[in-house]
C-alpha cells in the first residue's frame, strides 16, 4: 500500500503544501496528518474521497500506486486550447502502421518542400485510425494510424500523397511523457489512462466534435530527451496554445 507516501507527494507537489495546511482543509489535527503519512494511522472512508478530491486523484491510485515515480515520468495534466490550425495527413493500414505512414509523411514533406521550413515550424502529430473491422485486426493483424504535419500560416502545395484539411479551434487535456518509447505499450496507454482519470476527478469529460481530432500524440526532443505530448479533446475551457506552448 502506498497511501502515507502518495499524500506526502501530493502534499509536497500541491506547492509545498505543509502538514499544517491540509490538516486545516480536512479539519483535523496536524498530528493526524503526520499519522497518516506515516502509516500510523489510515483515514475513514469520509477522509480518503475528501483526499481524492483534493488532488485530483483517484482512490485506487492513492492507495495502491506509487504516484512518486509517475511524476518521474509524466507531466501534471493541463488544460490547452489549440487554436484553429490547417495539416496534411495520411492514413495507412498494416502491421507497422505508425512507422509505415511516418515514413510516407516524412517523404512527402521532402517533395512538397515542407522539410525545407525552419525546423521549429515543423511538426508532426499523429493518432490512432478506428476504422478496422474485426477481422482485419484478429485475424491480419492490421491497424491504423494517420500522421499528420502542421502547416504554417502561408504554407502552399499541390504536392500529390496527402489530404490537405482543417480544425477549428479546440480545447485538449495534455500530459507529457519523458521518454515514451522506453516502455511504450506501457507509458503511453498509462498517459491516456492519467488524463481520463483527471478529467473525471476534475468533473469534465472527453468531447466528441466534427472535424476535430478527438485525440493525439506530439512527439518532440528537448535537450537531448524524447518526450511525447498526448492530448484528448475536452469540454473544459483551456488556455495556453499548441504552437508556443509545446
Amino acid at each position: 500500500m502506498y497511501f502515507g507516501k502518495n499524500l506526502l507527494h501530493l502534499r509536497k507537489k500541491m506547492g509545498g503544501m505543509t502538514q499544517e495546511r491540509l490538516a486545516e482543509r480536512l479539519n483535523v489535527s496536524r498530528q493526524t496528518v503526520g499519522k497518516w503519512e506515516t502509516e500510523e494511522a489510515l483515514p475513514e472512508m469520509g477522509k480518503l474521497l475528501e483526499i481524492c478530491d483534493l488532488f485530483s486523484v483517484k482512490l485506487d491510485a492513492l492507495i495502491r500506486e506509487d504516484l512518486s515515480a509517475h511524476a518521474a515520468i509524466y507531466s501534471g495534466v493541463e488544460v490547452r486550447h489549440v487554436p484553429p490550425f490547417r495539416m496534411a495527413r495520411y492514413v495507412i493500414i498494416s502491421p507497422n502502421c505508425e512507422g509505415d505512414v511516418q515514413a510516407h509523411m516524412r517523404a512527402w514533406a521532402e517533395k512538397s518542400g515542407y522539410a525545407a521550413l525552419p525546423k521549429e515550424q515543423q511538426k508532426m502529430i499523429g493518432w490512432d485510425f478506428p476504422f478496422i473491422s474485426p477481422e482485419q485486426k484478429n485475424r491480419f493483424n492490421l491497424r491504423g494510424y494517420v500522421a499528420a504535419l502542421v502547416l504554417p500560416e502561408g504554407f502552399e502545395t499541390d504536392c500529390p500523397g496527402a489530404e490537405i484539411a482543417g480544425q477549428p479551434g479546440a480545447d485538449y487535456a495534455v500530459i507529457s511523457i519523458r521518454e515514451p518509447f522506453v516502455a511504450p505499450f506501457e507509458r503511453i496507454p498509462t498517459a491516456y489512462k492519467l488524463i481520463l482519470e483527471h478529467l473525471s476527478a476534475k468533473g469534465f469529460r472527453e468531447k466528441h466534435q466534427e472535424g476535430v481530432v478527438p485525440c493525439f500524440e506530439y512527439e518532440y526532443e528537448k535537450d537531448g530527451v524524447t518526450y511525447m505530448d498526448v492530448f484528448i479533446h475536452t469540454d473544459s475551457t483551456g488556455k495556453g496554445n499548441l504552437f508556443t506552448g509545446f
